[in-house]
């Protein structure tokens, strides 16, 4: 796969498991800079939230993201995304995260290029 070019891309929660936090009203504002790859979300319960992560050679994003939900809580997680290229030219990241704040229990998501 060829590298990807991640900035000005926005997403949305696609699929969650049932222990995350955003949905299809967050929505992910992706900037670039070469191999660092970093976000701003909000919105679906998530007051304001960033991710940051570098990029491998495959496009994959191995990131740390943090955010403060709707309880006022502070969030905080690892998380690896493998990204998809769709037929239409956009991107759909498979995420595999685990919290590392809260109960620490891990879960998948699927976030789509809008």
């Amino acid at each position: 796969m060829n590298k990807i070019d991640y900035n000005g891309r926005i997403f949305t929660s696609w699929e969650n498991s049932g222990n995350g936090e955003v949905n299809r009203e967050t929505l992910f504002h992706y900037f670039q800079d070469g191999n660092l790859v970093w976000a701003n979300y909000a919105g679906g319960g998530i007051i304001a939230g960033h991710l940051i992560a570098t990029m491998g050679d495959d496009g994959a994003l191995d990131m740390r993201y943090h955010h403060v939900n709707e309880k006022n809580e502070i969030m905080t997680g690892i998380c690896t995304s493998t990204p998809e290229l769709l037929e239409n030219g956009k991107i759909r990241l498979h995420e595999e995260w685990t919290w590392t704040s809260g109960d620490r229990s891990s879960g998948r998501s699927i976030l789509q290029e809008v």
